[in-house]
């Protein structure tokens, strides 16, 4: 599809996706977020805790009450200090991390997924990101991922653990270093970045989604669990905290809005675009 007129300065979007983290568990006791400071967890944790749909509906008996500090993921905090936080940004789906790709990709979850058909033969490696990056051949729209040992996943298997997988600080130094990729491919004055985690990963958040589509059995699938999302860009809102409703779909709405595109279904329709988390009249702010 071609894309009609860009509405703002924005030429690429990149979404970089990490893995299984709530909100409170990274970001509870930010300045300004609507946090709950808890216990401190292991890093690495010592397991991966159940996020499947049944575990979610028992989040608040059975979830893991802890969180990840400043200490392990600075850099994060740093972002959030630098340029948006939004504490009110949910995943669309009340379950694992599947169903939540889809999401963050086509605005959609069919319960047999149906995968991406046009996407086969297109995926790229992570490790040619920066090069891309450099060379001019970003696409319009990037989701950008890490390996597993890199994901920030807490390791689900002995060979996990034994090689440290899910080690926050060493995850998000890898987001950091595809940002500055970005920076040093002189991208920053064109960019959107929105750096998010695909589901709730079976740790407690205080906060209730709010229910706007059911699962045939009855139970909640959409909104699912509260999740961190930065939003970096020389048009963010310095320092801002975000307490508008946001989920993945959003980020969809976002690059529709942005290159004047037609809404992929109804979900998309209906978001917003997060809209406020940006400032396109404000002096562009520097890279981070």
């Amino acid at each position: 599809m071609r894309l009609s007129t860009r509405k703002t300065p924005i030429e690429h979007v990149v979404i970089i996706v990490k893995e299984n983290h709530g909100y409170d568990n990274y970001f509870g006791a930010f300045p300004g977020g609507n946090g709950t400071v808890l216990a401190a967890s292991p890093n690495p944790p010592p397991r991966d805790p159940d996020h499947r749909h049944a575990a979610w509906l028992t989040r608040d008996k059975t979830a893991p009450r802890v969180a990840f500090p400043q200490k392990d993921i600075p850099h994060y905090w740093g972002y959030a200090r630098q340029f948006t936080l939004c504490d009110n940004y949910f995943t669309d789906v009340a379950g694992p991390s599947t169903p939540n790709h889809l999401m963050l990709i086509m605005g959609d979850s069919p319960l047999l997924f149906e995968f991406i058909k046009h996407t086969a033969g297109k995926k790229k490696k992570w490790q040619d990101f920066a090069a891309d990056a450099a060379a001019g051949r970003l696409p319009a729209v990037s989701w950008l991922y890490a390996d597993d040992a890199l994901s920030e996943h807490p390791a689900d298997t002995a060979v996990q653990r034994a090689e440290h997988a899910g080690d926050v600080s060493k995850g998000s130094l890898w987001t950091i270093s595809q940002v500055q990729a970005i920076v040093a491919a002189k991208l920053w004055p064109r960019v959107a970045i929105f750096i998010t985690w695909d589901d709730w990963g079976g740790w407690w958040d205080h906060v209730t989604p709010p229910e706007v589509e059911k699962w045939t059995d009855g139970t909640q699938f959409r909104y699912g669990g509260r999740v961190g999302c930065l939003v970096v860009s020389p048009y963010a809102r310095a320092g801002h905290v975000s307490k508008a409703l946001h989920s993945h779909v959003s980020l969809i709405k976002f690059c529709e809005v942005n290159f004047g595109l037609p809404s992929l279904n109804d979900r998309t329709k209906k978001a917003d675009g997060m809209e406020d988390c940006f400032d396109f009249n404000q002096k562009a702010l520097p890279p981070p």
